[in-house]
């Protein structure tokens, strides 16, 4: 029997020797197969390896292509600087006019003497008293209180992910997610030893008979959803539709974890955990409200999950230094938190209009809103009733933008063109759950780069869409 992983090195020196070039396809499994003399099944795993390598894309009815774009790294995608390019549109961390004189004047009464030295003291998992009332004060909302006995506390809200998933599923564990989720879920499952299940979903995210159906097949240790600006889409769940997973979720008994690191943007949609709130984990932090060089993450779980998810945050050396809680606690109580996240919800609304102006409108598109309960703000590039740009879907309140690409082009191929120009994108392989159902699409974040480099860099990725990919008609 033919070593798979012996056929994949030799793949895999066509490709760094350029006898497979970035684009090229690969053949079907089945020729594959006979033209190597192994079983269909051997060449499935030969394929699945140069997946797992990040030397080729797998694109369900299309086929497998040799990469145009590296892989994106484990564990480092949108969190720390990953590229030279001159303008980055994978960071995605905003920032205020005169944040750090802000920020500053807060922080000012924590270096006095006696105050620092206790500042300076280990942090335990639950905070401190006045952080535990701080949280939950900041993280209320109508339908939704925490109790401040339910706060928990962690580095920033990775670290609240991971204490959460670990306090939850065992190792072998099925954990149901959306089709597209953030990158660093695939990363901590990863090292837990844990398994991704990928639930379908529609423009509201998943869709409650796809998770019944998948729960009954074999029953879910937990479940975890961005029902707030869905990140890489910017979705965000109806009433509805939360009603309806809630009510699921409480017959069933399973187990909660709610992302809400972006919901700060979108006040009005209300906190899942309202809907099962013995059985929901809510994860938030100030790394985007604040900044992410200084943050807290929190946790707020079901009163009798407090020791457990306690326990996992000790163990893991998750806990928030006690100098950043003290700091969170100043910043929330003197309204800098609120001041900035005010600021940054208008800076959210200028950046959406660069959007529309040097994308949207430049793709020969238009802006519309979808109401009663839909996705807000669907963005679509239209030219005589056909895509002539794709489709660029986001939320009017979100600091990011999900562009399904036009054909020919590939998540990958695209990418690749954008940094020959200087301009950074996250492929839609970084979010897939499954490697083998990778999205032709693109997320674009609209927060880190200066507005006028933003529009610059929109006006660009427009024309090079519009040009096709090197080798087609339009290219």
């Amino acid at each position: 029997m033919a070593d798979f992983r012996l056929i994949a090195d030799r793949i895999a020196g066509d490709i760094a020797a350029g006898r497979l070039r970035p684009g090229q396809q690969l053949p079907p499994q089945r020729w594959f197969a006979r033209r190597h003399r192994i079983a269909p099944s051997t060449a499935g795993r030969v394929y699945g390896e140069l997946v797992r390598r990040g030397l080729v894309v797998g694109e369900v009815g299309r086929g497998t292509f040799v990469r145009a774009a590296p892989a994106v790294a484990h564990g480092r995608a949108l969190i720390e600087t990953a590229t030279s390019a001159p303008v980055n549109l994978e960071l995605n961390y905003p920032s205020a006019e005169g944040q750090s004189e802000l920020l500053a004047a807060s922080l000012a009464p924590l270096l006095r003497g006696d105050v620092l030295t206790e500042a300076m003291r280990p942090g335990a998992a639950d905070g401190t008293a006045a952080a535990r009332e701080s949280a939950a004060r900041l993280l209320a909302l109508p339908g939704w209180r925490p109790e401040p006995a339910q706060v928990l506390f962690t580095g920033n809200a990775r670290q609240a992910i991971a204490a959460a998933l670990a306090s939850l599923v065992r190792p072998g564990g099925r954990i149901g997610v959306e089709e597209l989720t953030y990158p660093l879920v695939k990363e901590i499952a990863g090292r837990l030893g844990v398994v991704l299940v990928p639930l379908a979903g529609d423009a509201e995210g998943v869709r409650p008979d796809a998770l019944a159906a998948v729960h009954r097949a074999a029953p879910l240790s937990a479940l975890y959803l961005q029902p707030t600006l869905h990140n890489p889409t910017s979705s965000t769940m109806s009433e509805r539709r939360r009603r309806e997973l809630g009510r699921l979720v409480v017959e069933w008994g399973l187990p909660v974890v709610e992302d809400r690191i972006w919901s700060f943007l979108r006040p009005d949609a209300a906190a899942f955990a309202a809907h099962a709130p013995g059985l929901t984990h809510v994860v938030d932090g100030l790394s985007k409200r604040v900044a992410p060089g200084l943050t807290v993450g929190f946790l707020v779980v079901p009163q009798d999950r407090v020791e457990a998810v306690g326990a996992a945050v000790r163990s893991g050396g998750w806990s928030a230094g006690r100098f950043a809680l003290e700091a969170a606690v100043r910043w929330t109580g003197d309204g800098v938190v609120r001041r900035l996240v005010e600021a940054k919800r208008a800076d959210v609304a200028r950046r959406q209009a660069i959007l529309t102006e040097h994308l949207i409108e430049r793709l020969g598109g238009h802006a519309t809103e979808r109401l009663g309960g839909h996705l807000t703000g669907h963005l679509t590039g239209r030219l005589g009733g056909q895509l002539a740009g794709g489709a660029v879907r986001t939320d009017p309140r979100a600091y990011f933008a999900w562009w399904e690409l036009p054909a020919p082009w590939r998540a990958d191929t695209f990418t690749a063109a954008a940094a020959a120009h200087g301009i950074a994108v996250t492929p839609g392989t970084a979010f897939a759950v499954d490697p083998h159902r990778t999205p032709d699409a693109v997320r674009l974040g609209l927060a880190s780069a200066p507005e006028g480099e933003l529009a610059r860099a929109l006006r660009t990725l427009a024309d090079v869409a519009a040009g096709g990919p090197p080798g087609s008609a339009g290219g």
